[in-house]
């Protein structure tokens, strides 16, 4: 008998993808081998129960893979030194994993030299539109297989499936669904469809599984070249840190958000999200960038950082251009060194204090407000007359030019 071609399959243990597993079994005739990349979202255990699901199901191989040090790596620290808020509310949580775990699954398919790839999105996300790309840059030629977009599936049709051969998959109706990776929460479902209504905190509750903690409490982030590399003066790992830090912000409830914005295929979309750890180490990064680089570093650097965020939504982190502006990002950080301290209470946060061996922000320069120690009050009367010619002369040249030095005689 011929062995049967392979397939790799982009696994989340959830109701699509192990409906996958033996679709493509069955209907398509491979060897099914499905990979887990664990972005940080995965509960104590959860990972071994996605393993022995995914072989009860029919699955010839699984693999696991830790993706997380991968996404704060690759992209997450670029979204930091970027700035990067999507709508300036939303740090890309999911763009940030989807990536990171179609390059697992590609190094896979490339070991077994599989026929096919294999990913559960639906017709109507973002995510399908990440995966083809992704799997098109990285195996060139290699089939992808979508059976959920496919079929055009319902999920009473995928119960069916599944009960037929003997596969019990708990029918529990969910309102929400709730993605969770090392940078937050994203929540869809249920108020999220109506942009009027607004998410109960209940919801929100479902995401952060963390207990309350009362009053105020500070921490202190410091930055190397703009990646954050400690917390209250200890060295942890990007990982470790935004970990930390996340539990921190949940304990508080910093963090919780709403974004409406534009989805990959042109329609509206509404998320509620959970991402305090991102969220603080943004501004705090953003408040520290403010005294070691220059306007117009700052300027040219967050507008292609808004570009750079943009795309990576939309599925095109492999656009050689995005190369491009990882090098300007990384060259705008070279003084960007140095600690934030941020105040987190009941629901709210605030930068409070940064400062850095290369502070541009020295009493040296002038005291803002008070006395000038680099310049003369002659200096600063010939500047604000200077400044003032561009305007001056747009005006005349409205005005006709009657009242303008130079004008055509006889007027």
């Amino acid at each position: 008998m011929n062995a049967k071609e392979k397939v790799v399959l982009a696994y989340s243990g959830g109701l699509d993808t192990s409906y996958c597993i033996p679709y493509l079994r069955e209907r398509k005739g491979y060897d099914v081998i499905t990979v887990t990349a664990d972005t940080g979202g995965f509960a104590p255990g959860e990972l071994q129960a996605l393993e022995a699901r995914a072989l009860s199901l029919g699955a010839v191989a699984h693999h696991t893979v830790d993706a997380r040090a991968r996404v704060f790596d690759r992209y997450a620290a670029y979204l930091i030194k970027g700035n990067v808020l999507r709508g300036d509310v939303y740090p890309l949580s999911v763009a940030a994993e989807r990536v990171a775990q179609a390059e697992a699954v590609a190094e896979v398919a490339q070991r077994e030299r599989a026929a096919a790839v294999a990913h559960g999105s639906t017709g109507a996300g973002n995510d399908q539109v990440r995966f083809d790309i992704a799997f098109s840059v990285l195996l060139p030629g290699v089939p992808v297989v979508a059976p959920i977009r496919d079929e055009t599936l319902t999920r009473d049709e995928e119960y069916a499936f599944l009960e037929g051969r003997g596969v019990r998959f708990e029918r529990k109706v969910r309102e929400y669904s709730i993605n969770t990776g090392l940078w937050g929460a994203t929540i869809g479902g249920g108020e999220t469809h109506d942009p009027w209504a607004e998410i109960p905190a209940a919801v929100y509750e479902q995401a952060i599984g963390a207990q309350a903690a009362g009053g105020t409490e500070h921490v202190s982030i410091g930055f190397e070249k703009g990646i954050p590399v400690s917390l209250d003066g200890r060295k942890l790992s990007g990982v470790d840190l935004v970990r930390e830090l996340g539990s921190l912000c949940r304990r508080h409830r910093v963090g919780f958000g709403v974004h409406i914005g534009d989805t990959v295929l042109g329609i509206k979309g509404r998320i509620a999200f959970e991402a305090g750890a991102a969220l603080v180490l943004i501004q705090a990064h953003r408040e520290l960038e403010k005294i070691t680089t220059t306007s117009w570093q700052r300027f040219w650097k967050d507008h292609l950082a808004d570009f750079y965020g943009k795309m990576l939504h939309e599925g095109h982190f492999f656009e050689p251009a995005l190369r491009d502006i990882e090098a300007l990002i990384d060259s705008s950080q070279e003084r960007v060194t140095g600690d934030a301290r941020a105040r987190l209470d009941s629901g709210a946060f605030a930068v409070v204090g940064v400062r850095s061996p290369f502070t541009m922000a020295r009493a040296a320069s002038g005291v803002y407000g008070e006395l000038p120690k680099l310049w003369t009050a002659a200096d600063a009367k010939g500047f604000g007359a200077i400044a003032a010619i561009p305007a001056r002369l747009h005006r005349q040249a409205g005005e006709g030019g009657s009242t303008a030095e130079g004008a055509p005689p006889g007027r």
